[in-house]
């Protein structure tokens, strides 16, 4: 019988990675490890093997499946707040412009224009489409006439990966589907 798992490169069999708890350490971005990186963790001890991949490698004295989910043996406490990021910006504001809606090309916006004074912080600034930054130019919301879906704020490591539900990556194998929680089909 064929299997696709049995002719894929070992390359393209990354593993899951799971806290203690075994929720994913994250989802976004999605907790992978390649699989040399779970082989050296599993002989390290420092995982426990949850899934495997039919693939199997080999070495002079041993074969073994590739681990395809994975879970810490240690608790990693997840930080409070995120690092104040563009991509970690645009996931709080859900990849859309926070004055029209738009998800096409968007850029960060100063609420408070920086020439008067506004930082570059969670509470000052919003995800905009470029049509929309520079519609609103170095002015602020109320001036420009432009009024925010959301106030900006400083979101929680817990509120970002909520959202990152919300946006499943592109590749999710079969032996993940009891540990994500996105409401897709996962490929065979």
């Amino acid at each position: 019988m064929y299997h696709p798992d049995i002719i894929r490169h070992p390359d393209s069999c990354p593993a899951l990675v799971l806290n203690a708890d075994f929720t994913p350490l994250s989802y976004y971005p999605l907790s992978l490890w390649p699989w040399q990186t779970a082989i050296k963790a599993m002989f390290l001890e420092r995982i426990h093997v949850v899934e495997e991949y039919e693939r199997e490698v080999h070495s002079a004295s041993l074969t073994m499946k590739i681990p395809s989910v994975i879970a810490l043996k240690q608790y990693v406490k997840p930080a409070e707040h995120p690092a104040f990021t563009r991509f970690n910006l645009f996931l709080r504001d859900r990849f859309s412009c926070q004055y029209c809606g738009s998800p096409e090309d968007l850029t960060f916006d100063h609420v408070i224009p920086r020439r008067m004074g506004g930082k570059t912080t969670w509470q000052n600034v919003a995800t905009a489409c470029a049509p929309c930054n520079l519609k609103k130019g170095g002015r602020t919301p109320k001036v420009a006439r432009m009024q925010l879906s959301v106030a900006p704020h400083r979101p929680t490591s817990w509120q970002l990966q909520e959202h990152g539900k919300r946006f499943p990556p592109n590749y999710l194998h079969q032996s993940w589907r009891d540990w994500l929680y996105w409401d897709v089909e996962l490929e065979e």
